[in-house]
């Protein structure tokens, strides 16, 4: 129980009904303050991505920061402009873009749609045709870049869904003067999530700048240029680095990229953003002997977080109500799946019925990747700090 100063009082947590998410709201102003700032120097403008977290009251709280949003759905869309984000800061991406969500983010008049496809191109010009609308577009540009993080989460390879590839994109940009729904505004980038290798982002730049080249000649130089976001944070030591290095990933781009006159740089940061600010707190239902090992089975699962399931993700946990000599667990959950699991051979401090546990790190995936699997209900989050 190393970290209790962490969050509210024991006896505090002990009356929360479990499993539930703790938001400290404190830690997230000032991860919001740090990154506007670093973010300002170079007038980088940030718009955050709603899919990490969008529980209303995070969303009400980067809103009130003045960032802008990133959207990946129509339901995204409506979340945040329900938050306050004005529509004029909302930009919208996805490879597949229903027609309702594309007639509801034309009607809110968003800044920009991120364009995927040829395909989609076409069609976001008729249905704008229909609305008596210009729709503003980025190309969304696959860099063919293989950003060094988890192979499920890399989205800048030739091979993946996302973008346009480099060989198609001469296609693209000569039918754009037939499209008189479509204002070509900029060229979009997403290379992956969870990357904590700068080498990666300088990698970025290089392959920005040759295409920026490349438009530059043939006079199809873009007002806006997006970055996307993917600035990982540390799931190791979340409580001495509390707060992602924005200051090194923002300064990497501006002396790497190759910045046109009068040029706006977007990114879209998620997880940086939010991730420290939200832990999963549990409770023990049993502390299970096997054969070679202990399990401790807590009360929340793959439904709360998904994480360590779906991508193999580490997240540190502790043990809050313990001060008993440290122990390997293997930390479960009770959905019954086999993969429904947060950790191997985890050291906790001894162990017992009704310990409380935290699994820190949980406020980006966490919370609004959750489900009702099993027919598990979903407990409302506590927020603290501010």
């Amino acid at each position: 129980m190393k970290n209790i100063s962490l969050f509210p009082p024991i006896a505090t947590l002990d009356t929360l009904p479990t499993p539930c998410y703790l938001y400290d709201t404190a830690l997230l102003e000032e991860t919001l303050q740090v990154a506007q700032r670093e973010a300002s120097k170079y007038h980088y403008e940030i718009h955050y991505a709603v899919k990490a977290n969008f529980n209303h009251r995070i969303l009400q709280q980067i809103a009130a920061c003045g960032f802008g949003a990133d959207c990946v759905s129509g339901g995204e869309i409506q979340a945040a402009l329900d938050a306050g984000f004005p529509a004029g800061k909302i930009v919208y991406a996805g490879v597949g873009k229903a027609d309702w969500e594309i007639a509801l983010a034309l009607e809110k008049k968003i800044f920009c749609f991120n364009v995927e496809s040829l395909a989609e191109l076409e069609a976001l010009d008729e249905l704008a045709g229909k609305q008596n609308r210009v729709a503003p577009v980025a190309l969304r540009i696959n860099p063919d870049i293989i950003a060094n993080t988890h192979r499920h989460i890399i989205t800048g390879f030739k091979e993946n869904k996302f973008g346009i590839n480099l060989d198609l994109l001469d296609a693209v940009l000569k039918t754009l003067p037939a499209l008189k729904n479509i204002a070509f505004k900029g060229i979009h980038f997403h290379i992956g999530s969870q990357i904590t290798d700068m080498e990666n982002f300088h990698s970025l730049c290089l392959r920005v700048n040759e295409i920026q080249e490349r438009l530059a000649g043939m006079d199809l130089l873009p007002e806006h240029v997006n970055l996307g976001g993917g600035l990982g944070i540390d799931y190791y030591a979340p409580e001495e680095k509390r707060i992602a290095d924005f200051a090194v990933f923002f300064q990497l781009f501006d002396k790497q990229l190759k910045r046109y006159h009068r040029q706006h740089i977007h990114f879209e940061l998620g997880r940086s953003l939010v991730g420290q600010c939200g832990t999963l707190l549990a409770r023990v239902l049993y502390v299970k002997d096997g054969s070679t090992k202990k399990f401790a089975i807590i009360d929340a699962g793959m439904t709360e977080l998904i994480r360590p399931a779906l991508y193999e993700a580490y997240h540190k946990i502790e043990n809050l109500s313990s001060g008993g000599d440290a122990e390997k667990y293997d930390v479960v959950g009770p959905v019954c799946e086999s993969t429904d699991s947060f950790g191997k051979d985890v050291p906790l401090n001894t162990v017992s019925r009704n310990d409380l546990l935290v699994i820190y790190s949980a406020g980006a995936y966490g919370e609004s990747m959750s489900s009702h699997y099993n027919c598990r209900r979903l407990r409302e989050p506590y927020f603290y700090g501010k």
